[in-house]
């Protein structure tokens, strides 16, 4: 995980993600940036309130020990490049398929990956 010496992130500044949880039957909600951290509520706002409350203690806490704080994934900057290794037969058949609808190899796998979302 990347991390930085930069201290003026807020828990506003992360990535949360909250979900029904069958076994606890409550919310949990979730920081991706810190994946050991989970906090339950009665409700998703709920959930997402507590987890933020709990990150907030969290950058605190390891600011106060000099520690570094992980940089957030909204604050990345992304140079929207990124290597793939696939097996041949796999890049054979979707060069094919960019072939067969005249577009470029990139630009397939851009639209495929974007449908997914």
């Amino acid at each position: 995980m990347t991390t930085t010496t930069t201290t003026n992130y807020s828990a506003n500044d992360y990535e949360y993600r909250v979900a029904w949880s069958e076994e606890d039957e409550l919310y949990v909600g979730r920081v991706t940036e810190f994946p050991s951290l989970a906090a339950h509520g009665d409700s998703p706002e709920d959930a997402l309130s507590e987890i933020k409350a709990v990150v907030g203690y969290v950058i605190e806490d390891i600011v106060e020990s000099g520690d570094r704080v992980p940089e957030p994934l909204s604050k990345k900057d992304y140079s929207g490049r990124f290597n793939v290794r696939l097996p041949k037969d796999l890049h054979r058949e979707l060069a094919a398929d960019a072939a067969r609808q005249g577009v470029s190899l990139n630009q397939l796998i851009v639209a495929r990956l974007a449908y997914r979302r």
